[in-house]
């Protein structure tokens, strides 16, 4: 019987590059989106907002939880303006190599955003876009085997003498390979003792095979 696979193992499978925007050098993925496709896979899943916290000096910081299956985890975001710079109550000025810039105060459009923000970051720690924050392409999926084409093995030639001349590429080189490797202890000379009784064998292809007892 398969093994039933874990809610971030479905959830982290879901290819989500379609309904990514990006703003500068970050990502977001559409919390519309990410949520319809959470209930999709788990139609058990719920939410919270909880409490929004306030500093200062720190700023805003949304926090939501997200329960599917039994489990319950909570992320936070805070609430920060296009340069990434935290937002107060009231507006602030910090000082740049181009000179003074401003940050607005937060308005109740800028903590609905964030939180909605949270709420993907949050389902991101399930499995929903997670390569995303890991700055992926794509997401893990199942291994898949690339099998390449095994190449055409050349024909053995017969000599006069009846012996076949030993090429690299053969069936009967692969052989030769396997008996070496396997006997490379009794060394060149018996080796090659045994191997001429059937084998017409090249200068280049005992090198070879010098090389092969030779290698650790």
């Amino acid at each position: 019987m398969e093994k039933k696979k874990s809610v971030f193992e479905r959830l982290s499978a879901i290819n989500v590059n379609e309904h990514v925007e990006k703003k500068k050098d970050l990502s977001y993925l559409s919390w519309a989106w990410a949520w319809s496709a959470t209930k999709r896979e788990c139609p058990d899943a719920t939410y919270k907002v909880l409490d929004t916290d306030y500093d200062e000096t720190l700023g805003f910081m949304c926090n939501t939880s997200v329960t599917i299956e039994g489990e319950t985890l909570q992320m936070w975001l805070p609430v920060m303006d296009g340069a990434n710079k935290s937002m107060l109550k009231r507006s602030y000025t910090y000082s740049t190599r181009y000179g003074d810039k401003q940050v607005e105060s937060a308005t109740s459009f800028d903590i609905n955003k964030t939180i909605m923000r949270c709420l993907v970051k949050n389902l991101a720690m399930f499995g929903m876009g997670i390569y995303i924050y890991a700055g992926e392409d794509l997401p893990e999926g199942e291994p898949t085997a690339t099998v390449k084409p095994e190449a055409p093995k050349k024909a053995d030639t017969a000599t006069d003498d009846g012996l076949i001349e030993l090429k690299k590429g053969t069936a009967n080189w692969d052989a030769v390979v396997k008996y070496v490797t396997t006997n490379k202890a009794l060394g060149l000379e018996k080796i090659g003792g045994q191997l001429v009784r059937k084998y017409k064998i090249s200068p280049a292809i005992k090198k070879e095979i010098a090389n092969l007892i030779n290698a650790q």
